[in-house]
């Protein structure tokens, strides 16, 4: 395996829309995923905007790069939007982005180009279950993922839940988390157990909910067919252990992105030991596949020597490459 710069020069900046070349410049890339024209996009956070890269070169699919909350609905390229942190797309190809700091989830609609609030009314805060998911308060949204049955899952991190809109009727509720932070309990209901920081999630082959906690520098997974949720890493300890080990009784540093691949491995951004690290849930082990544990960018090429920079964003794409987001070297990365 190598790793292999697709955008990004190692500077911050912005690069206009057009043809790529080397000195391509984007700004601190968060949450990355593959479209269903098998583009890559990715949330260029630093200049507020969500952009795709293809043979084509780069272009810009929603912001005006002015930090700020459009009244929607607006056309995409006429929203201002405010550090967007995840980007994803449902069945019919529309596309969902997390807005953090405006504490709201958005969607462009892949027919009409406009943008228009899914969820959070721009106020940091905690209400709104049972009710419309646009009158319903988030804070500091982090990750979403949307499963095969319209609903759309959201990272509620400032809240220490996970909350699920029904997007046909457009309802909210709380599905995982009590709003406090101590030990998630193994083995006990998802809706009763502590969450601290639940940052990023993924859907698992069977439809299962994967998420990692920052703080809490833990791995579970949500068993829906039992309500139940499942230690899978980390020992809840902040740090890097360099080589194979235990995934269970493992450390993590502040994992911020988390992705599954088809054969059932769990890909992580542990973004404070500047590493990707693959958990196998079945053999109960991890290892780093990509950086040293210090901060410093590349060589691209043999992903244990590559310099990773606080890595936020990962993804398995639908060919297996691993797209991702090196945040502070300001590059998208591929390890194929």
């Amino acid at each position: 395996m190598q790793t292999r710069t697709l955008i990004g020069n190692g500077e911050r900046g912005f690069y206009q829309d057009g043809p790529t070349t080397g000195s391509a410049r984007i700004a601190e890339p968060f949450g990355v995923t593959t479209g269903p024209d098998h583009a890559v996009y990715f949330c260029d956070l630093g200049n507020h905007r969500i952009r795709c890269l293809d043979d084509q070169g780069v272009r810009t699919v929603v912001g005006t790069g002015n930090p700020g909350l459009a009244r929607s609905p607006v056309a995409a390229l006429e929203a201002d939007i405010n550090e967007p942190y995840e980007v994803r797309f449902d069945s019919d190809g529309h596309l969902y982005f997390v807005d953090m700091k405006n504490h709201v989830v958005q969607r462009v609609d892949r027919r009409s180009g406009m943008v228009s609030v899914v969820a959070g009314t721009g106020e940091a805060g905690y209400s709104g279950d049972g009710g419309p998911a646009a009158l319903a308060l988030l804070n500091q949204p982090h990750s979403i993922e949307i499963d095969s049955h319209g609903g759309l899952f959201i990272a509620d991190i400032g809240n220490h839940r996970l909350r699920k809109v029904d997007l046909q009727s457009g309802i909210i509720d709380t599905v995982a988390g009590n709003g406090e932070t101590g030990p998630t309990d193994h083995g006990a209901p998802a809706n009763t157990v502590s969450l601290f920081g639940p940052r990023a999630i993924a859907f698992d082959g069977q439809g299962n909910l994967v998420l990692a906690l920052r703080e809490g520098n833990a791995v579970y997974r949500i068993d829906w067919s039992t309500g139940m949720i499942q230690h899978l890493a980390g020992n809840g300890k902040f740090g890097y252990d360099p080589g194979d080990a235990t995934a269970s009784t493992a450390r993590l540093a502040g994992p911020k992105g988390i992705t599954v691949s088809a054969d059932g491995l769990i890909y992580i951004a542990d973004t404070e030991s500047h590493t990707i690290r693959v958990i196998d849930p079945v053999a109960d082990s991890i290892r780093t596949v990509a950086g040293d544990g210090t901060i410093h960018d590349g060589p691209d090429g043999d992903p244990l020597s590559c310099g990773l920079a606080r890595p936020h964003g990962v993804f398995v794409d639908r060919g297996g490459r691993l797209l991702i987001g090196d945040t502070d070297n300001h590059r998208i990365r591929t390890l194929a």
